[in-house]
Formats: C-alpha cells, structure tokens, sequence
C-alpha cells in the first residue's frame, strides 16, 4: 500500500514539473538573445587557441595595400612589401580582431579623433580592436569596436580617412584579403570524370555477369 502510494506522489509532482514548465518559458519569452550574443561577442577569450593569420589587405581605392610603417599608416604597399603583411589576430567569440605588422610589431589602431596610427603591443588597448565584417560585394570592412559606426578607410593616395568620415557602403573602406606571395594555401589539383551515356553503357557490360563457357 506504502509502496502504491509513494509511486502516486512521485506521478503527482512530474504532473506539476510538466505543468509549469512551459509557464515558465513563456515567462522568458521576451529575453533578448542577441544582447547575450552581442555581450559574449566582446569577451576575450583567453582559454581557446588564439587564431593567427597573415595577409595583406588590398584597398579598393588606392590599388595598394595596408602598410604599418610605425606609428605612421598608408595604403601605398605593393604586393609582396614586407610592411604591407599584416597579422590579423582574433581571440574573442566573435569576429573581433587585432591587425599588427609583421615587420613593425606595431598594431593597427583608431583613436579618439577617428586617426588611424599604430601603436606598440603596450599601448594597444581598445582601440586598436576591429570588427571584420563581409560585404555583399565579397570585400571586407573593418570597424572600430570602440568607436561604432567609425571604419578603416584609405583615400585614393593611399592616405587614411578619419573614421567619423566613413560610411560601410564607401569604396574608401573596402578591402580584399590577400595571402602574400609565397603564402598561398597548398591547394591540390581537383580531377573531373565526364559520365556519357556510351561510357555508362560501357561500364554496365562490364559489370554484368558474364555467363559460363
């Protein structure tokens, strides 16, 4: 009888738990999720692998690539220049990034005024973080993640535009990532087979069964 009873009680609380639970989600209905991804997006993450990458960044306006001569930055570096390779360093949730010159040491970064200058590791605080967004026309852009709305830019002459000057949909703030010479990804030759309807009726005869002599 104990034993009937107990199973009874046991039956009666999993009624409430599944009574009560879709309460308490329409409860949470209204949470923003993307403030949460937004939050998380700006985290560093300092247990996983950190992700580095070389490339050089061509600039759709001046025909050249980003150098980082110093504190000094232009986008007149041809392909190959050893101050045109970048090093694009993400360590975040997101698609957050630090741009630093191999050559240099110094980082790409954007300061109060909308200047770009570089920067050495020491002095390369939150304005030297970029957000790396894909365009619809397949170029990338790069925005301040302290200054919102402010993006890497280059004139025609290769000379930076201040980020308060800057619009997303602007040629001065697109760019292409390219490996640098010598770099490229070893990709392996690709093998194409063309199936015709006489090689289809050539591989059906030779996989039937041939009858015995």
């Amino acid at each position: 009888m104990q034993s009937n009873l107990s199973s009874a009680v046991v039956l009666c609380f999993q009624a409430l738990l599944l009574l009560y639970s879709p309460l308490q989600v329409l409860a949470v209905e209204n949470v923003n999720f993307g403030v949460h991804v937004e939050n998380q997006t700006g985290v560093r993450d300092g247990l996983s692998r950190k992700h580095h990458r070389v490339y050089q960044l061509y600039s759709r306006t001046s025909g050249k690539h980003v150098q980082v001569l110093g504190k000094k930055i232009t986008a007149m570096g041809e392909d190959g220049d050893k101050y045109a390779q970048l090093v694009v360093e993400a360590d975040t949730f997101g698609s957050q990034v630090r741009i630093r010159g191999k050559e240099t040491n110094y980082y790409l970064c954007m300061n109060r005024k909308g200047k770009l200058v570089g920067k050495k590791a020491r002095g390369a605080n939150g304005g030297c973080v970029f957000i790396e967004i894909m365009l619809e026309n397949n170029y990338t852009a790069w925005m301040s993640a302290r200054y919102v709305g402010w993006y890497v830019g280059f004139t025609k002459r290769g000379r930076p535009r201040r980020g308060s000057n800057t619009l997303p949909n602007q040629r001065d703030v697109h760019f292409m990532k390219r490996f640098p010479p010598g770099e490229q990804p070893d990709l392996q030759p690709c093998s194409f087979t063309t199936v015709n309807k006489r090689s289809k009726r050539v591989h059906q005869a030779s996989t039937s069964p041939q009858p015995l002599p």
